[in-house]
């Protein structure tokens, strides 16, 4: 279930205005409406992981688990308003890889992920791929890609899903691992990166798996390496960086649920439960794989180290990067 415009005033509003009396009774929890709430526009990858599980999770728990949409600041702003928001359950944050590094990339952004939430649950984990358009690019494999751009240095254009965002960053991660320099040009969202690669309006792109599947199917775009420690099931054909002469070159987006750090244990515990037994569900499995996504079933705590890593290694990249956005 998706929440409306109007609707989202009034129950947004009144969530906030809920945790604001008496302490939280968690042994009751839930007795009304949840939101997920993602920092992201309407329709992006991020909703495709979250709505199947909101879907199932809502008969779970007795209540309907709601989806909205406030994007901003690379995923900022909406993760600001649930830092601020009664640790009670009912409002909770979708997060996924760009929420690691927004403060440094973005002024704007005042939310530590680690330090500002609790983490619930993992929900996917997609790995990037090197993409290339034949028609306009010759290149049968990653050695081939690099040596192309070092003999033409900044020639080679690859779209990103937007300055600042995970692809982006990837982009400049790849000209620092293999001593290139190429041309980065930004879209907004990767399904507009996607088209414009397959229109021949640029040369490659570093995107997830799931988002240039249905292209690479048809014969219009070509995989040159998976950006993960073992292959893609869906492209078992395609090598891994490391395979392909390029070592410890791992990139990909993951997608997981957050709670206002104070929220009482049993109901993150509750939620955790929810999200995992949805996750084992046949037809959430399909959709992951279709998708070339892995479901993660781990506990909260290894979730957490999970994302305390990530933060590290991502704010690595993007202090390499140099990317700061007004």
């Amino acid at each position: 279930m998706r929440v409306t415009e109007m609707g989202r005033r009034g129950l947004l509003g009144g969530l906030l205005l809920a945790g604001s009396g008496a302490a939280v009774r968690a042994a009751n929890w839930p007795n009304r409406p949840v939101v997920w709430l993602v920092p992201f526009p309407s329709g992006g990858e991020t909703d495709v992981f979250a709505e199947p599980v909101a879907k199932r999770i809502s008969a779970t728990l007795g209540e309907p688990v709601q989806i909205d949409n406030r994007s901003g600041f690379g995923g900022a702003l909406g993760a600001s308003f649930v830092a601020i928001a009664p640790p009670d359950g009912y409002l909770m944050l979708v997060g996924n890889t760009a929420l690691c590094y927004a403060p440094l990339v973005y002024p704007q952004a005042t939310v530590d992920l680690s330090k500002s939430f609790a983490p619930v649950s993992a929900l996917a984990r997609v790995p990037s791929a090197l993409v290339i358009n034949p028609s306009r690019f010759k290149a049968d494999d990653l050695a081939q890609f690099i040596a192309a751009a070092k003999q033409k240095p900044g020639t080679i254009a690859l779209a990103s899903s937007g300055v600042g965002t995970v692809s982006h960053l990837a982009i400049g991660l790849l000209e620092a691992r293999a001593g290139i320099k190429l041309k980065h040009v930004a879209y907004r969202g990767f399904a507009a990166a996607v088209q414009a690669l397959v229109a021949g309006e640029v040369t490659a792109t570093l995107a997830p798996v799931s988002s240039v599947l249905d292209a690479v199917k048809a014969g219009k775009l070509k995989v040159l390496a998976i950006a993960n420690q073992r292959r893609e099931a869906l492209l078992p054909d395609v090598p891994t960086f490391a395979e392909a002469g390029l070592d410890d070159f791992r990139v990909g987006t993951w997608y997981g649920i957050f709670a206002p750090k104070e929220t009482p244990t049993e109901i993150l515990d509750r939620m955790h439960g929810a999200v995992q037994a949805a996750l084992e569900n046949a037809e959430v499995k399909r959709i992951w794989q279709a998708a070339g996504a892995k479901v993660e079933l781990e506990s909260r705590a290894d979730f957490g180290q999970f994302v305390d890593k990530e933060i590290v290694a991502w704010r690595r990249i993007a202090s390499a990067a140099n990317i700061r956005l007004e």
